[in-house]
């Protein structure tokens, strides 16, 4: 069976996807956009277009869609897709919480037709890098993960501004972040959540959060995003017993730092610092440390596409699950209520 693919939306991610899944031998049979610019820019590419998702859902060489609409379109445009008899991927998230998941997933199954969404961040390099770390322990026993985001830009675009078009940094971004750490640790359990959620330049919608999930093998994971911290800090710190890793950049910019020689005790005198005088905070002497390069990881977002078409053709099974991604928005939720609360949350 080969894709072909209807693209319900021609914004900023319809024409990634229109640009990209044929290099996995998806052949874009159909593109819809209630803009009428957007249907021109569609025309002068070549797709065939059509001016409403009701229109693209009756072509019958349209045998998958993907949703690349603002997130609360997600259930109503996968439901009719769903009786329409397409394969349906959705763009992140995949509904705004668990109980519209739960709707959409019951339609496909009883339309017997395939269904997951594009969490393409599982294909990021730097994440792969520090999950080849985590798998490997070239960190002995890991205890803490940090995954930033930052960026100066402050303002957010378009219809991400507004909370009753599913808009915020949370359902933006966060639901990449969450996927990436549970999908590096499958398997674990979360114990606990605790999140801080600001409005920090946003009336509506949040554009700073801090999430920490106590993991059940003993990691401490800290996820942070803001769009108004001026300075961008270290993508990934780990921290684990035989090292420390950085990960500056989504360029892979850093490095594994190890101890060259263990200090077995402080020295016995004081050293004046800038800090003022300190034994445990002095400076390491030469060759206390020592640097590694990170690990190599060749990806491609595109093997998602690959990945679908060796499902709709019984070759493997999917890689992103339902169940995974209902579990990223039942985190999202809980991270909701503990910011609501001031509290963390007992999750599992």
């Amino acid at each position: 069976m080969k894709i072909k693919l209807g693209i319900i939306g021609f914004g900023g991610m319809g024409k990634w996807h229109a640009e990209n899944a044929p290099r996995a031998g998806v052949e874009i049979a159909a593109v819809c956009d209630i803009e009428e610019e957007k249907q021109q820019d569609a025309l002068k590419k070549g797709y065939k277009v059509y001016t409403t998702a009701d229109e693209l859902l009756e072509d019958k060489e349209v045998n998958t869609v993907i949703l690349t609409v603002p997130n609360y379109l997600h259930k109503e445009m996968c439901i009719k897709a769903a009786k329409a008899g397409k394969n349906v991927i959705t763009e992140k998230p995949a509904a705004m919480n668990v109980q519209e998941l739960d709707e959409m997933e019951a339609a496909c199954k009883e339309a017997g037709v395939f269904f997951t969404a594009h969490q393409n961040r599982r294909w990021d390099r730097d994440m792969l890098i520090v999950k080849k770390a985590y798998d490997e322990n070239m960190l002995g026993n890991i205890f803490t993960i940090e995954s930033k985001l930052h960026s100066g830009n402050g303002y957010m675009h378009e219809w991400h501004i507004y909370k009753k078009y599913g808009g915020g940094m949370i359902y933006d971004w966060g639901v990449h972040l969450i996927d990436q750490i549970l999908f590096m640790m499958p398997g674990v359990k979360i114990k606990s959540i605790y999140a801080d959620i600001q409005n920090v330049l946003h009336e509506e919608v949040d554009d700073y959060f801090k999430i920490i999930m106590k993991m059940e093998n003993g990691i401490t994971v800290h996820i942070e995003l803001s769009t108004y911290i001026l300075e961008y800090q270290p993508r990934w710190l780990v921290g684990g017993d035989k090292g420390t890793m950085i990960v500056k950049n989504f360029a892979c910019d850093g490095n594994i730092y190890r101890t060259g020689k263990m200090l077995e005790k402080l020295p016995p005198q004081i050293t004046e610092t800038e800090a003022g005088p300190t034994r445990q905070f002095a400076p390491v002497p030469p060759g206390g440390i020592v640097t590694e390069p990170l690990p190599e990881i060749q990806t491609d977002w595109v093997d998602f596409y690959r990945n679908v078409d060796d499902v709709l053709n019984r070759r493997a099974e999917s890689k992103i699950k339902i169940s995974e991604v209902r579990r990223v928005l039942a985190v999202m939720e809980a991270a909701w209520k503990s910011a609501e609360t001031g509290e963390a949350i007992l999750f599992e």
